[in-house]
């Protein structure tokens, strides 16, 4: 198994509007909340961490699915989503700094990994069997907010992520991260 520098823990309550209660080792570290329409399509979300600044998840104009930003509650830019095709899988995420991609967990598996261009996957987001909960392992050095964009991209797709991903994780030139 590959070595993490990082782990969290979450935790699903609610039917509807779910609440994502996110964990690392020491505790509690906040709240993810995910709020949809009457059609049962996720419009926004919002963390709220026990200490620092709320994030706000918002669905950007268009008819893309995961078509997201991520922004601080002092409206400071932090990312954006854009999955490019309705039958693609790979979601493009954008932060000013470097481009990442969210591809599913190779195999038949419920998970998604996050993955740089040239180093390969940076996290893992693995859900838990026979629970709502899921394992986060962040492998190389990653902002928290974009662990939890990944995360909250992936949550809402993860039923799209059983069916089998690519084979291998080393898509361009990136290596793969073995589990």
């Amino acid at each position: 198994m590959a070595d993490h520098k990082k782990s969290y823990s979450t935790q699903v309550s609610g039917i509807w509007n779910t609440r994502h209660t996110l964990r690392d080792p020491e505790g509690e570290l906040g709240v993810l909340e995910f709020r949809r329409n009457a059609l049962g399509v996720v419009t926004e979300g919002t963390y709220r961490p026990k200490k620092g600044e709320t994030l706000l998840f918002r669905r950007d104009p268009g008819i893309l699915r995961s078509q997201f930003s991520l922004w601080t509650d002092g409206k400071e830019w932090l990312g954006s989503a854009l999955r490019w095709s309705v039958l693609a899988r790979e979601i493009n995420l954008s932060t000013g700094s470097k481009p990442l991609r969210l591809l599913p967990l190779p195999g038949l598996r419920r998970g998604w990994s996050l993955m740089a261009p040239k180093s390969g996957e940076i996290a893992r987001y693995t859900a838990r069997p026979f629970s709502r909960g899921s394992e986060i392992l962040v492998h190389r050095r990653l902002d928290f907010e974009l662990v939890l964009f990944g995360y909250f991209l992936g949550a809402q797709l993860l039923t799209e992520s059983f069916w089998p991903g690519p084979e291998a994780l080393a898509l361009e030139g990136t290596t793969p991260v073995t589990s």
